[in-house]
């Protein structure tokens, strides 16, 4: 029996060549096909079968599709406008008799939810099961890296300013996203959801402590009001649009506790633990020690 065909989108970003990478780490044999809205900068990629994947084309994406046996579909970053593209993936895999479906997801997407573009990746979820395909969706925890951009200002100020009221958040680094999803991939569909976190909760005092240790650079976390973070990011240079709807939803995400879910589920997928922000802080300590 020959090994199944499986697709990978968005293999040219970060998440998705980190997922090409890791199947051809553990030697899958069966053939790897990662799609991409440019083929063009793949084409030096090795081992694997390009082909065009752009999820506001549905003729192509169904030809591209044909033959295949499990199809991951990336969230895109299109954020606020993606539905409609994951929409138009979703029925291309049913029309071109894909077997089964994963889909990268985000914690906690239920309604309600503070986060603007939660509803995006629920609809994504409900519409795949709805297709009656078999499914695995990898909910994605909040990626370490995003730390690296927060802390190098921080620490150059040795402030840290938040509203989260000493909330936890389970950090966890794109590597290890992308280990679950690969693992998800070669496990095979068990019409599951998984949250893929990190090894345990944090608050930010806890990782301003760590961010301390590994620098050594003093770093205090400062309690204050949503309006109060608002008015100094902006006063900064944030953009508005990232302000409101990115910064001020997470904090409120993590005051509902909504961050702080810790799993196994890069264990259960990938057979390994999944990195600890001490770790990721220690790896990344000149990212650290260079503000933005």
């Amino acid at each position: 029996m020959s090994l199944p065909t499986l697709f990978v989108s968005g293999a040219g970003g970060k998440l998705g060549g980190l997922v090409i990478e890791a199947l051809k780490s553990r030697g899958y044999a069966g053939k790897i096909v990662a799609g991409t809205r440019h083929p063009a900068k793949l084409a030096g990629l090795s081992g694997v079968e390009v082909r065009k994947a752009d999820f506001a084309d549905k003729a192509s994406l169904v030809a591209s599709l044909q033959g295949v046996d499990r199809f991951l579909v990336i969230s895109t970053d299109q954020v606020g406008g993606r539905l409609a593209a994951h929409l138009t993936a979703v029925e291309a895999a049913k029309e071109a008799g894909v077997k089964e479906i994963f889909y990268t997801s985000m914690p906690n997407p239920e309604a309600p939810s503070e986060i603007p573009f939660a509803h995006e990746h629920l609809s994504t979820e409900n519409a795949i099961k709805a297709t009656g395909i078999p499914y695995t969706i990898v909910r994605m925890g909040w990626y370490m890296e995003n730390l690296l951009g927060i802390l190098p200002n921080n620490l150059e100020s040795g402030q840290w300013f938040t509203s989260t009221e000493g909330s936890k958040t389970s950090y966890t680094s794109r590597l290890d996203c992308a280990h679950a999803a690969t693992g998800a991939l070669l496990k095979g569909a068990e019409n599951k959801t998984y949250t893929v976190t990190g090894p345990a909760a944090l608050s930010n005092a806890q990782i301003a402590a760590i961010a301390t240790e590994v620098t050594g650079k003093p770093l205090s976390v400062v309690e204050v009001s949503d309006e109060q973070l608002a008015a100094g990011a902006k006063a900064a240079g944030v953009p508005d649009f990232v302000v409101d709807h990115f910064i001020l939803p997470f904090e409120r995400f993590a005051r509902a506790g909504k961050a702080a879910l810790v799993t196994n589920a890069v264990e259960a997928l990938w057979g390994e633990r999944p990195l600890s922000v001490k770790e990721f802080l220690s790896a990344n300590k000149t990212a650290l020690t260079r503000a933005a």
